[in-house]
């Protein structure tokens, strides 16, 4: 049970936390930089994907810009409705594509599905992020998120710290191109990896109830579609 206490008391707890949040800030920095040194790998496999405008490669998803973004969407070619959790973090996206793109940055989504099935969900969804298909391609499974049913509960995803499962899991990759204009893999994180890109849980964090999911079967158990929350 939380204490009730008076505001001196209350002022000695919050700056003794004040110091773990300031360690924890020094720490994350440190990591960015490990991030941000990490070696690059050339992609050397012709990816293709399919927009609005027709077949693209990797290097015209950057959109001119010198570094891209990449959400693995969980929206296979069987899918009859998009996963909630991905549509969860979806939700931001246009919000910060707005200030990405003066750090010549993109950020695009990536599924399986077939394009109309895509354009659907944005639809539905009012989203205006672009989103391609990668069906015709090994793009989904070169990068971590698709499995075959073969590979069905090995331990796969995540680098092989989780079990894969056969279909899709979401990830987040980051590339960036050199100076000649080859693409180069920087970076991928997936499952709690990508916890900090869910502005929702980041508020969440900050109250005195958290994320509330402590006795459901799954921690996203809550989580619908925008419009299939109850509003009444």
């Amino acid at each position: 049970m939380t204490a009730i206490v008076g505001k001196d008391e209350w002022l000695a707890a919050r700056r003794a936390l004040l110091a773990k949040e300031k360690e924890l800030t020094r720490f994350r920095d440190e990591v960015a930089a490990a991030r941000r040194a990490m070696p690059q790998c050339r992609i050397d496999k012709d990816y293709v994907f399919a927009g609005p405008g027709g077949q693209l490669r990797l290097g015209d998803l950057f959109a001119g810009r010198s570094q891209l973004i990449v959400y693995h969407f969980m929206l296979g070619p069987n899918a009859t409705e998009p996963c909630k959790s991905c549509s969860f973090w979806a939700e931001q996206f246009d919000a910060l594509r707005v200030h990405l793109v003066h750090r010549d940055t993109e950020l695009a989504v990536v599924s399986r599905a077939p394009l109309v099935k895509i354009e659907a969900v944005k639809a539905r969804f009012a989203w205006r992020f672009p989103w391609y298909s990668s069906g015709e391609s090994d793009f989904n499974f070169d990068f971590g998120v698709s499995f075959t049913e073969e590979q069905d509960g090995r331990m796969l995803y995540n680098y092989g710290s989780n079990a894969a499962s056969k279909g899709e899991l979401p990830g987040l990759s980051v590339f960036v191109k050199d100076a000649k204009g080859d693409v180069l893999h920087a970076y991928s994180t997936y499952a709690r990896g990508l916890d900090a890109l869910n502005g929702t849980y980041q508020l969440l964090d900050l109250t005195p109830k958290g994320r509330q999911e402590d006795g459901l079967p799954w921690p996203m158990a809550w989580v619908r579609h925008k419009d299939r929350y109850d509003t009444a």
